[in-house]
């Protein structure tokens, strides 16, 4: 009994894996009414295109598409301009991951609230 009990507690357990999603109604109803938080970041993401909040403090604004696969997003704040970027988004649960560069760069894990 004691070497089955070892066996269940040392078996890899399997986690949900990031769902990718690859449309902009998708993509839309995940987000929608909701806020995107995380390390310093609270966003609002728009149906209308719109991206607001803050980040570290600053007050940040920008605006995005969906393109083909992507969502494809400019981001301004007092401190730093991010120039448009493509980016992969996959979700598992409540968290949104953005991976920029179309899914070849950095990657931002966000909770829905």
């Amino acid at each position: 009994m004691r070497a089955l009990l070892t066996a269940a507690l040392l078996l890899p357990t399997t986690a949900a894996a990031f769902q990718p999603v690859t449309d902009r109604d998708t993509f839309v109803a995940i987000v929608e009414g909701k806020r995107l938080t995380g390390d310093g970041v609270g966003l609002i993401v728009s149906n209308d295109g719109a991206i607001t909040g803050r980040g570290f403090g600053f007050k940040v604004s920008g605006d995005w598409e969906w393109q083909g696969r992507y969502f494809c997003r400019t981001l301004t704040s007092m401190i730093r301009d991010f120039p448009r970027n493509c980016q992969t988004v996959a979700v598992q649960g409540d968290v949104v991951r953005f991976q920029a560069d179309q899914g070849t760069g950095d990657v931002a894990d966000l909770t829905l609230r």
